[in-house]
């Protein structure tokens, strides 16, 4: 189950991130809504991480589909002089 906390607990700002455990992130609400993200920094660095990858291999494919297309086997093979 999510923790969410509306965010005038952070004047006690010790129990929020009590709250905050590896994979449990706390999701703070102003006004009803949701507003802001307390999370454990090793989950923050795993996500920044997981993007990353993720463009990246956005950015692979893309430029296999626009520039030289997928190559068999056999034309690697022949590329690499094998």
């Amino acid at each position: 189950m999510p923790n969410i906390l509306p965010v005038s607990d952070l004047r006690n700002y010790n129990e929020v991130l009590k709250n905050c455990q590896i994979g449990e992130p706390v999701f703070l609400t102003k006004n009803g809504r949701g507003r802001f993200v307390v999370m454990d920094i090793e989950d923050y660095e795993r996500e920044k991480s997981e993007k990353k990858l993720l463009m990246k291999l956005q950015e692979a494919e893309e430029a296999v589909r626009n520039e030289n297309g997928w190559l068999t086997f056999d034309e690697l093979k022949a590329t690499l002089g094998e």
